[in-house]
């Protein structure tokens, strides 16, 4: 159960990183080039929703990893949990497919619980 976790741990985190460096680091222009639905927010809110999911996939991992503040890293899935809430309504406000942050955020949050009844 533990591997598993780890392994669902990692895969969400490598996401959330990936996915937050780019709209972190990237010209709003570039991003709205590949997502839509950067049209509905400022490069001041998407260079903010790009750094929350880097501290997420932080958080995610290096809490459990180190054993410093390990409750740290449930509270980061449902952090991320609860953003791709507002993805999803912003998905769904826009008509278009919600089904991938739907399924990042039950993922977020079924690491979180799994972190929970572990700790």
């Amino acid at each position: 159960m533990l591997i598993a976790l780890w392994i669902v741990t990692g895969l969400l985190a490598l996401m959330f990183g990936m996915a937050g460096t780019m709209k972190a680091t990237r010209s709003r222009e570039a991003v709205l080039a590949n997502m839509p639905w950067v049209e509905d927010v400022s490069a001041g809110q998407l260079k903010t929703i790009g750094l929350l999911e880097v501290l997420g996939a932080i958080g995610l991992v290096l809490p459990a990893a180190t054993g410093i503040l390990p409750w740290l890293t449930p509270v980061a899935a449902f952090a991320l949990a609860i953003t791709m809430v507002f993805a999803v309504a912003l998905h769904v406000k826009r008509k278009e497919s919600f089904v991938p942050s739907l399924v990042l955020g039950i993922v977020s949050l079924v690491v979180g619980v799994g972190w929970v009844l572990i700790g």
